[in-house]
């Protein structure tokens, strides 16, 4: 007889892959003649060793999300979104522009329309794609990636020129209207403290997009498309329409993002070369959370404070801070090849079926 798996089994594997990758780190800086603990400690302490490091690092945290509920959504209607990144960018100009050419605007008005212009533009990238995969079936991993470099190369032009502060020769924007900023609620302790409402915001995205994917029609026609589109299509549903919906929704995720990005912590939007690459951080965010939108929340924040923290390993203990790009590594890997990780899952059950007996026979 079979029985139905409880709430912790889908962690199992997340949870396996975390802990090795932390071990195989350790065996690392034990490798360069580094002390693991200490390399630990200064990650913990330059993530959480102040008010102000634990604000940077919810600043961090923040677009990760984000971008892990938009490759989420995309990936749940059998879709993957690598253009995550150029939505963002887009994202950023477009709510960047918004932020300083409605200035006069209540700020009751100004921060929503912020906020969608932010949405819409990530929404109308992702667009593209999705139209091309759901129309023609063109794959979207390759035009996504062209609609990045389209996005990065678009917007060094306009932050070089049309849209450029008139008052500077440096490639940024100008500064967004205090209207359209996010309330930086530490800021009373201090003007460094960068965190911001947008934390809120991206909570509230996750809420939303498990209600969207779990508890409506909509999202489980998306969730149909993805296990299997074939089926789907026999069974009456509209599979284009629910692929081109899954982008839609997962670009307007990135653009939220970017919207967030510019009206919370930069103020502007800023040439992008060399840009953090939270579009493609967010594609490891949601696999370590198997899509979960409330998993992602829990993955951002582990690899928030990994990117974080890696920054004072290096000065604090003599860690280089590309280790923790191993450990991350390492921990994708292992939640990519779940199939053969499954094989250690069967010793638990085994456990826990000792400990059910045990329950039956008292």
């Amino acid at each position: 007889m079979t029985t139905n798996k409880k709430w912790w089994q889908p962690l199992a594997i997340p949870i396996i892959a975390i802990i090795l990758g932390l071990l195989i780190g350790a065996v690392l800086m034990l490798l360069t003649g580094a002390n693991p603990i200490a390399g630990y400690a200064a990650l913990l302490r330059g993530s959480f060793g102040s008010a102000i490091d634990f604000s940077e690092t919810l600043i961090y945290i923040n677009p990760l999300i984000f971008t892990g509920l938009s490759i989420a959504v995309a990936y749940s209607a059998g879709l993957f979104n690598i253009g995550a990144e150029g939505q963002i960018i887009v994202g950023m100009l477009a709510s960047a522009y918004a932020g300083y050419a409605f200035a006069g605007l209540p700020r009751l008005l100004h921060i929503p329309i912020t906020l969608l212009f932010g949405m819409g533009a990530g929404a109308l990238w992702a667009a593209v794609p999705g139209y091309l995969k759901a129309k023609f079936g063109v794959h979207e991993v390759v035009n996504s990636i062209m609609m990045n470099y389209i996005a990065l190369h678009l917007s060094h032009y306009l932050v070089t020129g049309p849209l450029q502060d008139p008052k500077t020769t440096l490639p940024y924007s100008p500064d967004i209207a205090p209207t359209a900023r996010l309330w930086r609620f530490l800021s009373p302790f201090g003007d460094h403290f960068r965190v911001n409402t947008g934390i809120f915001i991206a909570i509230l995205a996750a809420i939303l997009v498990y209600w969207l994917l779990y508890k409506t029609t909509t999202g489980y026609e998306i969730r149909a498309v993805g296990f299997n589109a074939d089926s789907a299509r026999y069974a009456g549903m509209d599979t284009s329409s629910a692929m081109a919906k899954a982008m839609l929704i997962s670009g307007s995720l990135a653009g939220l993002a970017g919207a967030v990005q510019v009206m919370g912590v930069q103020f502007k939007f800023l040439d992008l070369f060399g840009f953090e690459g939270f579009g493609f951080d967010g594609i490891a965010v949601a696999l370590v959370a198997k899509n979960n939108p409330f998993g992602i929340l829990a993955s951002g924040f582990l690899f928030g404070t990994l990117h974080r923290g890696s920054q004072t390993m290096q000065a604090m203990a003599g860690v280089p801070k590309e280790t923790i790009g191993i450990v991350q590594a390492v921990i994708i890997f292992i939640v990519a090849m779940e199939g053969l990780v499954q094989g250690w899952i069967p010793g638990l059950e085994k456990i826990t079926s000792l400990f059910k007996k045990k329950e039956a026979d008292v």
